[in-house]
């Protein structure tokens, strides 16, 4: 893997294994506002997508006039057991680590709230190893939208050339293709390897070790 001054990763399904808080609370504010649940799939599918567009496809209504409620009890719901549900990939700690050892900048861009990703790493690590987190409460309009990286790159310092951006989901892809800055890809999330080859990519990997090889 080419040396780059700054490593740039999406969150959830990339860093951590998300999936068990955020299954909870999809399925307790579908209950809520006594809406069928569909069935883990369906729901572990929307990963990557915010909150509303979430609810609008697990609903099958586009613009649910209710999307926005529903966001507000999943985050009531998610205050309680999301962080406590989160659970890094064994690689994680010793990969950002060593990146910034050598030298280069470590940064995350996401659809989850910057505060609840703050929250994850001191409950489940107690370690903050990173530079910045761009969360969804950064910007104006979320992934594939290139804005979350272009604010992690003009804060970092870094030029588009300088930059990998790490994710698993072909909205991941979709946002480096958008930013104009190189791409690897992880398959821990529900986007398979034939479907990140059809993305400009520099890797693809079960892993972030196996995705970034020997750096």
């Amino acid at each position: 893997m080419a040396d780059y001054k700054a490593y740039i990763f999406d969150f959830d399904l990339t860093l951590a294994d998300s999936s068990k808080g955020i299954l909870l609370c999809f399925k307790h504010t579908l209950r809520h506002f006594g809406l069928k649940v569909p069935d883990d799939k369906k729901i572990y599918d929307t990963i990557g997508h915010t909150l509303q567009d979430s609810f609008d496809i697990l609903t099958d209504t586009p613009m649910h006039p209710l999307r926005e409620e529903m966001r507000k009890i999943y985050v009531e719901k998610a205050n309680e057991v999301m962080s406590a549900n989160t659970f890094f990939y064994e690689d994680t700690l010793p990969m950002l680590t060593k990146l910034r050892e050598q030298g280069a900048k470590v940064g995350i861009v996401s659809t989850k709230m910057r505060y609840r990703i703050v929250e994850s790493f001191e409950m489940q690590l107690g370690v903050h190893p990173y530079d910045l987190i761009v969360g969804l409460e950064d910007v104006s309009a979320p992934k594939p939208d290139p804005q979350g990286l272009n604010k992690a790159m003009e804060l970092l310092g870094v030029g588009r050339e300088e930059v990998l951006y790490i994710g698993d989901s072909f909205i991941d892809a979709e946002t480096a293709v958008n930013a104009g800055v190189d791409f690897a890809a992880v398959t821990t999330g529900s986007t398979d390897k034939m479907t990140f080859e059809k993305y400009p990519n520099k890797a693809v990997g079960a892993s972030l070790s196996e995705a970034l090889g020997d750096i």
